[in-house]
């Protein structure tokens, strides 16, 4: 199902300029300055990660030699079936606007818009997927709908994952856990009428034209299965670097899985909202550490986190590859030759 939306009839003033489906963006001095404190802030995480390095060198470099490589590459493959899930989460959330697209559609619009976030500011990586959107004949509109949902969702269902590593969170990072007062409004959001009625605000406010229907239930709950099993899967790629390193769980390995699902959970709703961030560095590492370290000394704890980051990065533009190039043959295969 398609709706073409109306070209907006408003000129925009200097300091404003448009998509061609009408929604404004803001230019002109004042997002130059707010890049400037971006980057800024960008430099002064880099700088107070790598003094914290530095200091614990001796422990993190002894805990990267001590990583097998039999673990390390069933970490990779756990991370890489969390990145997997992303796209049929972003589906659903389309699905749940009334908007269809196929698998290898879905996996490039939303792997290759994800690399957005490595750009300070997550706005870039929701334009990049309105963009790949209009390519697959989906609305600019719609695909933008569908990543706001996507990423409520995600908020929602890492903080469901993250209070799972509440006691660790008490008593080593006790100021993250005024994120926790997000998730009942989060919660609520979930149900198709107030998250329909918050869109259709938001709708007026970019000047497009409301939705036609009510956001899908059934959609809406399948993007919030899937999100979970995101965490999931997130959370065994960081009990397999743990357990590789041959420390016990004080609390057993049952519990001590539990324990890396939350801190993934909240690792990454702490990226998510320490938006001007590239792809939330430094927030996320500070989740990690600080949760690991009620199992392991702050040196090793800080080597994990460091080479989750990289694991992550790395999954994330090979699949942002790879899915380019299955969706571009999909669509070479559906198109007769002349």
């Amino acid at each position: 199902m398609r709706a073409d939306v109306p070209e907006a009839t408003t000129d925009p003033g200097p300091s404003e300029r448009t998509t061609d489906e009408g929604a404004a963006l803001p230019t002109g001095s004042s997002g130059g300055l707010l890049v400037w404190v971006r980057r800024v802030v960008v430099v002064v995480v880099v700088a107070l990660a790598t003094v914290q390095v530095v200091r614990e060198w001796s422990e993190v470099s002894a805990t990267l030699a001590d990583l097998q490589v039999v673990p390390v590459l069933l970490s990779f493959l756990a991370v890489s079936v969390g990145v997997l899930l992303g796209p049929l989460v972003w589906r659903e959330a389309l699905a749940a606007v009334g908007s269809q697209v196929r698998i290898p559609d879905a996996a490039k619009i939303y792997l290759v818009g994800q690399l957005g976030k490595y750009v300070p500011g997550s706005v870039v990586a929701f334009l990049l997927q309105m963009e790949l959107a209009k390519s697959a004949g989906i609305t600019r509109m719609n695909g933008f709908i569908a990543s706001l949902v996507t990423a409520g969702v995600a908020v929602v269902t890492s903080l469901l994952a993250a209070t799972t590593a509440v006691p660790a969170l008490i008593r080593n990072e006790p100021s993250l856990l005024w994120l926790f007062l997000l998730l009942p409004v989060g919660l609520a959001m979930l149900h198709p009428t107030p998250l329909t009625f918050v869109v259709q605000k938001l709708l007026v406010l970019l000047r497009q034209r409301p939705l036609e229907q009510r956001l899908t239930g059934r959609a809406l709950a399948r993007a919030t299965g899937s999100s979970l099993l995101i965490y999931v899967a997130y959370g065994l790629h960081l009990f397999v670097l743990v357990s590789s390193l041959g420390s016990e769980w004080p609390m057993g390995a049952g519990l001590g899985l539990v324990l890396c699902i939350g801190t993934m959970g909240m690792a990454m709703t702490a990226g998510l909202v320490a938006f001007v961030l590239p792809s939330g560095i430094g927030a996320r590492e500070l989740v990690v550490v600080g949760a690991l370290a009620a199992v392991l000394p702050y040196g090793q704890a800080l080597a994990l986190a460091i080479v989750s980051r990289v694991m992550f990065t790395v999954v994330e533009l090979v699949f942002a590859g790879v899915a380019t190039l299955v969706a571009r043959l999909s669509a070479d295969v559906r198109t007769p030759a002349a």
